[in-house]
């Protein structure tokens, strides 16, 4: 059955929405954990224990490695590192909900990117899809918000994303994935160490927040970007960002069935915005009529 998975797109598609659900179905324990330890210091332990456990997994995943590999890895990693920055210091002038929507917008800043720096342009069911799932995101999060300081700051962040995913579907297919991804991964651990050390670093608390780094750094981190880096070597870049605007939608739905949130009108509304999203962006475009010469 899973014969030539390296090479099955609906399966790397199939393997994407699950890394989503992990990552939404993490949201709680995050929120619980960083209660009570800085984000930045959480972010470090989290994504040094991801390094650790995929290079004692690994040990001798870098041979081979190309430079032209570590160098584009290293730079992902340093965008995907600044988004988290930009994300978690516009949360500190911005509410959870407006902060989960504009870092959603990396779903239309995909494309944008893509057609700016690769020249390649969305055909319809793309835009259509990337309209409607930022619709969703909008349903799913917004509760009325102004333009300020967090607000930029996290549409930094939105494009650091969309920089990540662009960049991860244009190499990431020429390169080893687990590689490729424990030096992404290596770098943020490395950036946001940086970022906590002038506050000093504060290590988890408690068993429960230690608990919360195992899970989110094995399955989150070092399981979820293993697998994106695979993925998007398969899924274009526009139709990953939108699969992935199912984080928001995975993560309502395990507040409302695990954190006993409400289920309202306005989330279902929303989910169905994202789940078409998905579903129009799987539908191939009907190639142009051929032309009749008079």
């Amino acid at each position: 059955m899973f014969a030539n998975w390296k090479s099955r797109p609906n399966l790397a598609l199939a393997a994407l929405v699950g890394i989503t659900a992990v990552w939404g179905g993490t949201f709680l324990v995050v929120q619980d954990t960083i209660k009570r330890m800085p984000v930045m210091d959480f972010l470090t332990v989290r994504f040094s224990v991801a390094t650790i456990v995929m290079y004692a997994v690994r040990p001798g995943c870098f041979r081979g490695m190309s430079r032209t590999a570590l160098i584009r890895a290293s730079a992902l990693g340093v965008v995907l590192g600044l988004g988290y920055i930009t994300q978690t210091y516009g949360l500190q002038h911005t509410s959870a909900s407006v902060s989960g929507f504009i870092t959603g917008m990396f779903v239309v800043l995909t494309p944008v990117m893509s057609w700016i720096l690769l020249r390649r342009g969305a055909n319809r069911n793309t835009i259509l899809a990337v309209i409607l799932a930022t619709v969703g995101l909008g349903l799913l999060s917004l509760h009325g918000w102004t333009i300020g300081p967090g607000e930029l700051l996290t549409l930094a962040c939105a494009l650091f994303f969309a920089l990540h995913i662009v960049g991860l579907g244009e190499w990431s297919a020429h390169y080893d994935a687990y590689s490729f991804a424990l030096v992404q991964i290596g770098v943020v651990a490395l950036i946001t160490l940086v970022a906590a050390v002038p506050g000093g670093i504060t290590l988890p608390p408690d068993g429960g927040s230690w608990g919360a780094v195992a899970i989110t750094a094995i399955l989150a981190t070092a399981a979820g970007f293993l697998i994106q880096t695979w993925a998007q070597s398969l899924v274009p870049p526009t139709r990953a960002a939108v699969v992935m605007t199912m984080e928001p939608v995975f993560a309502g739905l395990f507040g409302v069935f695990i954190g006993g949130n409400q289920l309202t009108f306005r989330i279902l509304s929303g989910a169905a915005c994202v789940l078409g999203a998905m579903f129009i962006s799987e539908l191939k475009t009907a190639p142009p009529p051929p032309r009749v010469e008079a």
